[in-house]
């Protein structure tokens, strides 16, 4: 139905405006809106709660652990999210982030394995070796 009734205006923006790719989730807090009563700290961890609760569900019912993908996080969530995702139960983690400084930091106090990635003009080279478990 949203489709149809979207077509003509669709047709004018030259993309399809509604559907399951929009986000049309309505996250509350409290009986509220997230996004009108929340700070965009709260939007951001509510919102990775949701992909940490969908990476559990996906692990539980398949066969092999998903693949987590997480993008423009604040140091003090990547170190938390990092420390929370090294353990027993997650596969492969990426994390994008464009503070090389802070990360470094977070990664050399982990006891895990990593290997770090740069992605420029649209080559991914590996920046390192990759650092084995201490």
């Amino acid at each position: 139905e949203l489709l149809q009734q979207s077509r003509e205006r669709d047709r004018y923006l030259g993309y399809t405006s509604s559907g399951v790719h929009k986000d049309d989730l309505e996250m509350t807090l409290s009986g509220q809106l997230i996004r009108r009563v929340g700070s965009q700290g709260q939007n951001k961890t509510f919102l990775i709660a949701l992909k940490l609760a969908q990476f559990a569900l996906l692990a539980k019912k398949g066969n092999t652990l998903p693949v987590l993908l997480l993008d423009k996080l604040d140091a003090n969530r990547v170190e938390q999210i990092i420390k929370l995702v090294s353990g027993e139960g997650f596969g492969q983690i990426f994390i994008t982030d464009t503070n090389r400084k802070y990360l470094d930091e977070i990664l050399a106090a982990m006891d895990h394995a990593y290997c770090l990635f740069k992605v420029e003009q649209g080559e991914v080279c590996p920046l390192e070796e990759e650092n084995e478990t201490k």
